[in-house]
């Protein structure tokens, strides 16, 4: 094998040539496709990996249609990173990260997925290997394609406003004015925790705040 390999341009400051990669890691972010569902709390997987993708420099979305997803690709120290935002709609999100998993030849250990947490207030976010779907339909859809062993980023997005208030409604609405002024710190944080997993390639079982 060569020394060097061409590296994936995700900027024009990037070199050309790099050493070659040591492996790859899949980003999976989760949420519904559309511009109705841009800022809603279940689409919170969708926010994080954009600001992640751009604050990495890597290259801007493309279509793969055979994969069922948006891409972006780029590198960081050795790894090389393939970001994707399912266009399956979030109960399908499995098709896509099963047809990523296929096409690139990697395993689940390889994926890590951030996806909303009901069940975790908002302004903390959880981080481990496998489990179940908590009642998740995009992590349910995920295990039923590829199995339960990949790494989570569960950011939190409760609690409801009321007990008796309809879940799939509550997800499906945009953060409160308050909420807003906090999702800088939200996504630095995930984008902290994913570059830390990229490095170390395992997440620890924790629970980090991000609210002052």
């Amino acid at each position: 094998m060569a020394l060097f390999q061409k590296k994936p341009q995700a900027s024009d400051s990037m070199p050309l040539y790099t050493l070659g990669l040591q492996r790859t890691v899949i980003v999976v972010g989760l949420g519904n496709p559309g511009k109705e569902y841009e800022y809603t709390r279940h689409n919170v997987g969708f926010l994080c990996v954009d600001e992640f993708v751009k604050q990495q420099g890597m290259q801007d979305w493309i279509v793969k249609k055979d994969l069922k997803c948006l891409q972006s690709t780029g590198t960081i120290g050795s790894t090389r990173v393939i970001a994707i935002k399912p266009t399956t709609f979030m109960n399908n999100s499995g098709e896509a990260v099963q047809a990523v998993l296929h096409f690139y030849k990697l395993t689940p250990k390889d994926v890590v997925v951030v996806h909303d947490e009901l069940d975790i207030d908002f302004g903390q976010i959880r981080s481990r290997f496998g489990g179940s779907d908590a009642g998740h339909n995009g992590i349910k859809s995920l295990i039923n394609h590829i199995g339960a062993d990949f790494n989570r980023l569960r950011v939190g997005i409760g609690p409801k406003k009321a007990d008796k208030q309809d879940s799939a409604q509550f997800v499906l609405e945009s953060f409160s004015a308050t909420e807003k002024t906090h999702i800088p710190a939200m996504t630095r944080e995930v984008n902290a925790l994913l570059t830390e997993f990229i490095a170390g390639g395992s997440l620890e079982h924790e629970t980090r705040n991000y609210l002052v």
